[in-house]
């Protein structure tokens, strides 16, 4: 029996030699484009940013009379059959790359990490499975957590975080990583986090998330270019809601308030952790990377953990100079 495999396009990477492309996209795989076809683009409707994806590629340089491989390369292991592997070289070598959509451009997808070698030709591309299939502890990789630690103690020691208070989370495909309930911004540890998913609010590893999670969630399914969130509690900001009307704050003459303070919008004083708070934020974040919720605290959505973090300096500084010269 023979079938035949139609190439629906092809990915262009960033890896031009075989011998230097990573094994695996979380151990170097960098930002991609996946080119479609022209006779295939409507076949891409309904994916969006910020979602996961596997791609199927069609390894062309691979050896395909290969059977057994010392697993990675490494000759000081015992030889296995290659259908126990994931080495390239196999008698159809398809390869299957998990990756997060970062955007869509007519026939292109930009996507991230991706270990292919460039002009790989591309098989078909499929939805990545939901949660409770093949979403399991071991997605948490050492690099998000760590990414999250960093700037969350960074945070704290600009006096944005106190204590146990405000809360971080990156997206991870259909899921969201963030700080766990009663964990200390400054000193984090790997118990601190929790897989959550985002559509269902389901929790998929670790323990209970933060009382804020549910806002982190309403962000992510309200804003799909959200990619990390960053919910601080900013001492000048909040002292600023108190001297003067949300509307009046970082109203300032000069330059910053419009390059910088228009970028935050409010909330109205919902308590912290309520479902009204959650869906109001969710739906200021719609226009607004940054959300000043009335007596209670700051929130910011951006690519990356680390702007998230720039941002909510760059208010906190703005409400500073504003409290002065209230003062």
């Amino acid at each position: 029996m023979t079938a035949e495999v139609q190439f629906i396009g092809r990915v262009r990477t960033q890896f031009d030699d075989l011998e230097k492309c990573p094994k695996q996209g979380n151990e170097g795989g960098k930002e991609a484009w996946v080119e479609v076809a022209p006779e295939f683009v409507n076949a891409l409707a309904g994916l969006t940013v910020g979602q996961s994806i596997d791609l199927l590629t069609w390894f062309h340089k691979a050896d395909r009379t290969t059977m057994k491989v010392h697993p990675r390369g490494d000759r000081s292991r015992p030889e296995r059959g290659v259908f126990s592997t994931r080495s390239p070289a196999r008698p159809n070598p398809i390869g299957v790359h998990t990756v997060t959509i970062l955007e869509i451009t007519e026939n292109k997808v930009r996507v991230e990490p991706l270990e292919a070698l460039d002009k790989t030709p591309l098989i078909d591309i499929k939805k990545t499975p939901t949660p409770g299939n093949l979403i399991t502890p071991v997605d948490i990789r050492h690099e998000d957590i760590d990414e999250i630690t960093q700037v969350c103690r960074s945070a704290w020691s600009r006096r944005l975080f106190s204590g146990f208070n405000g809360n971080a989370s990156v997206r991870l495909g259909d899921a969201c990583l963030m700080t766990a309930t009663g964990s200390a911004k400054g000193c984090l540890e790997p118990k601190d986090f929790v897989l959550v998913d985002i559509a269902s609010g389901k929790i998929l590893a670790g323990s209970k998330p933060s009382s804020e999670g549910e806002m982190h969630l309403e962000i992510y399914r309200n804003q799909p270019k959200a990619r990390a969130i960053l919910h601080t509690h900013p001492p000048k900001i909040l002292a600023l809601g108190v001297l003067v009307e949300p509307a009046k704050m970082l109203k300032l003459p000069i330059f910053e308030t419009d390059l910088i303070g228009s970028r935050m919008t409010t909330a109205p004083a919902f308590a912290p952790g309520t479902v009204e708070l959650a869906q109001a934020t969710g739906k200021a974040a719609i226009t607004h990377d940054a959300v000043y919720m009335e007596k209670h605290g700051l929130v910011c959505w951006a690519d990356t953990l680390g702007h998230a973090l720039s941002l909510s300096e760059e208010l906190e500084h703005l409400a500073s100079i504003h409290v002065d010269v209230v003062r």
